[in-house]
Parts: structure tokens; C-alpha cells; sequence
């Protein structure tokens, strides 16, 4: 019996070489401030970083075996999930600069379209569905041997919750992006009592929260936030007709069209985080939220 060949095309061990180092790279920037800021709630990030980087090297590793299932298959797996992860770490930064920035009786329903205190469980809520989607759909689209009895219908199952998967995190990221990009506008208006109600004065480079020095543009982080979701959301969409096309398909069969709007568009968001840290513009960055902040 022949040997399966996993890849539609030549694989380039040069392109993934070169996208294993930048990930992994990125993956110990983040985990270096991660350790440093000590900001739990970022552990998302980091273990999705971490996903990006091993799924590069095994693809490193699989362009010399692309007989070898198992690599095929975990490679393939990392790489469509670990975006969901940094959709969460998207959901999560955004719920923390509302509390950090809006006064409480402010944080209204119409405000986001949606009360503000559910706005980082609904999100990721979805994106677990959609996480957890897109795994069963990758790995029965990639386990099936096209020389099995069942092979289409195997192909054509795993396709559509793939598809249902991907459909899911379009819908939610797209209006979480709609609800942030907004905020860009909307908050204005909480700026001055913002630095009132912290006691910061024009012209100042740090102030302090609860004994933590803080920077105050935290609009840059919210534009940074706005910037990988719609990286994110170019990434989703690409895997949306990824997976539509199946393997046949032109993207399953060009190898560029992976790299250009899967890991060329995901590495911003990784590494952009670590420069501007969360940790350096909100004050409360672990599991839960105190009481005074809610």
C-alpha cells in the first residue's frame, strides 16, 4: 500500500524555519513578561504563544516526513486553535480596560450592547464552543485516510463542525470587534473624570493604583486589542474558506496562502503584546477582579 502524503504541495522547510523562530521568540517574550508582571489572567496568551511555537517546529520537523501522520496532525491542531486562545486574551484585556476606565454607574447595557460585567464570560464562553468545534472538525479532517471506505463522508463531517467552528468565532469576534472599535469613541467621554477620579495630572508618566505604577494611555493598549482582532478576524475568515474549499481546494493546495493569512497575520498579535503589556496600563490582571473595582 502507498504512503499517504499528507501536503498537497512541496512543503518549504525554509518557511517554517523561519515562522518556528519568530513564534518561539515571541513565545518567550511573552512568557518573560509574563513572569515579571506576574498577570495571571494572561496565562491564555501564553499558552497560546506557546501552541503557535510547537506547532512551527513540528511543521519544521513534518515538511521532512510528510508521511508521518501524527506530525501532520498535531501541527495542523495548534496552529487552527492557538488563535482562538488569543481571541479569549483579546476578550479578556478589553473587559478589564472597561472596568479600569468606565466609573460604575456608567458600565450600562447600552454602553456595549451587552451589561459589561458578561462581557469577558459571554465572549469566551463562545470561544470555548468554538474552540472545542474546531479541534473535533481538524482532527477528523486530518486523521481520515483518503484510501478508507468512509473517507468522504469522514472529510465531509469533519469539514462542517470545523466550519460551524470557525462559524462561531466569526460571529462572536466580529461583533466583540464591532463593541470595541466603538468603545474607541465612546469612551472618550470617561477620559477627564478618568484622570480626575485617579488624581493624574496632564503631562504625567506613571501614576499609581493600588500600589501599582501604571501608565496612563491606556488607550494604547485598547488600540493594540482593536488591531489583533482584526487580525484575528482576517485569519478567521481565511480559515472559514480553508476549510469550505476542503482539501482540493486552491488554499489547501498553496502553501503561501497559509502563511500569508494564517501565520503572518496571527504573529502581530503575539508579539505586539509584549511590548505593550496589559500589566503596563491596567491595574488588575488576575483571575478575578476585587470588589472595589467591580
Amino acid at each position: 500500500m502507498a504512503k499517504q502524503d499528507f501536503y498537497h504541495y512541496t512543503p518549504s522547510l525554509d518557511a517554517a524555519i523561519v515562522f518556528a523562530v519568530l513564534y518561539t521568540l515571541a513565545a518567550i517574550g511573552t512568557v518573560l513578561q509574563f513572569l515579571r508582571y506576574r498577570s495571571w489572567v494572561w496565562t491564555v496568551m501564553v499558552l497560546a504563544s506557546g501552541m503557535e511555537s510547537a506547532g512551527y517546529i513540528l511543521r519544521t520537523i513534518s515538511t521532512q516526513h510528510i508521511y508521518d501522520q501524527n506530525l501532520y496532525v498535531a501541527s495542523f491542531s495548534l496552529i487552527v486553535l492557538a488563535p482562538v486562545l488569543m481571541a479569549a486574551a483579546c476578550y479578556i484585556v478589553f473587559g478589564r480596560i472597561v472596568f479600569h476606565v468606565v466609573p460604575k454607574e456608567a458600565r450600562t447595557t447600552r454602553l456595549l450592547w451587552i451589561p459589561p460585567r458578561f462581557v469577558t464570560p459571554i465572549f469566551v464562553a463562545c470561544d470555548v464552543l468554538a474552540l472545542l468545534l474546531q479541534l473535533t472538525g481538524a482532527v477528523q479532517i486530518t486523521t481520515v485516510s483518503s484510501t478508507a471506505v468512509n473517507a468522504k463522508s469522514k472529510l465531509s463531517r469533519g469539514k462542517t463542525i470545523a466550519q460551524i467552528g470557525v462559524a462561531v468565532q466569526l460571529i462572536c469576534f466580529g461583533l466583540f470587534s464591532i463593541i470595541a472599535v466603538r468603545f474607541n469613541f465612546t469612551s472618550k467621554r470617561f477620559k477627564a473624570s478618568f484622570e480626575e477620579r485617579l488624581g493624574s495630572e496632564k503631562g504625567e508618566k506613571h501614576y499609581t493604583v493600588d500600589g501599582k505604577k501604571l501608565k496612563p494611555n491606556w488607550q494604547a493598549i485598547l488600540r493594540v486589542t482593536n488591531f489583533a482582532s482584526a487580525m484575528i478576524l482576517i485569519r478567521s475568515v481565511y480559515r472559514m474558506v480553508d476549510f469550505s474549499l476542503g482539501k482540493t481546494g486552491y488554499t489547501s493546495e498553496h502553501e503561501w496562502v497559509m502563511y500569508v493569512f494564517d501565520a503572518a497575520a496571527i504573529f502581530p498579535v503575539v508579539s505586539l503584546y509584549i511590548y505593550w503589556h496589559p500589566s503596563k496600563y491596567l491595574p488588575y490582571l488576575g483571575f478575578r477582579l476585587p470588589k472595589h473595582a467591580r
